[in-house]
């Protein structure tokens, strides 16, 4: 099954995430389909601190990809603020 989930990236202390597509038995920082958008928990200032391409999105969940808890709760966040 394809899922959309966080792959973690970044230094110690310093995180980082990848919002990707990847088969569900693959590790969570392994081998992915697609890099869909990023999240970065630390972003302050001008940073941008989420980015979804939303036709992406939609694509994959058009073909039965499955969001992970966390990425849903992020794609419910951006989409008041877009």
């Amino acid at each position: 099954m394809v899922v959309i989930r966080l792959a973690r990236g970044g230094a110690k202390k310093r995180p980082f995430f990848n919002i990707v597509a990847t088969d569900s038995r693959n590790r969570r920082d392994g081998r992915f389909i697609e890099r869909i958008g990023f999240y970065n928990p630390m972003a302050s200032g001008a940073e941008v601190g989420l980015r979804i391409t939303a036709d992406r999105l939609a694509y994959w969940q058009g073909v039965g990809a499955q969001l992970s808890p966390t990425v849903a709760r992020l794609v419910a966040q951006q989409a008041p603020a877009a």
